[in-house]
């Protein structure tokens, strides 16, 4: 299963964009750090800034909204498949973070695009 994530500037107003003007259904929301929006196949999962998806990387970079768009991956055991990725020469963004609802790292593809694996709570 693959979800996208969003980060936005503020989650309430997300949700009401999203939800009142594009026809989503709010699924779960964290507070002002995460909800999760669905409409049919797609699962939108819009981290605010509170969220530990802004947290900043090792190299100082922040992420921020618009700039960091990816597309989210559910994994089994996050430690396992990122040292699978790594023995292969893959390149991380960052080390895994823990938030309020499961582990997540940055692995980025060929063109340095970010996908996010994300192992659920």
């Amino acid at each position: 299963m693959a979800s996208v994530r969003y980060l936005v500037h503020d989650v309430d107003a997300a949700i009401a964009f999203y939800r009142d003007r594009l026809g989503f259904t709010l699924e779960q929301q964290f507070g002002p750090a995460m909800a999760i929006v669905r409409r049919d196949d797609l699962t939108l999962w819009l981290a605010g800034l509170m969220a530990s998806a802004v947290k900043p990387v090792p190299d100082g970079r922040k992420p921020e909204p618009g700039s960091w768009s990816r597309f989210v991956l559910q994994v089994a055991d996050i430690e396992t498949t990122v040292a699978d990725l790594r023995a292969g020469g893959a390149r991380f963004r960052n080390t895994i973070v823990a938030g309020p609802g499961g582990r997540q790292v940055l692995v980025e593809g060929p063109s340095g695009n970010p996908i996010e694996l994300f192992q659920p709570g």
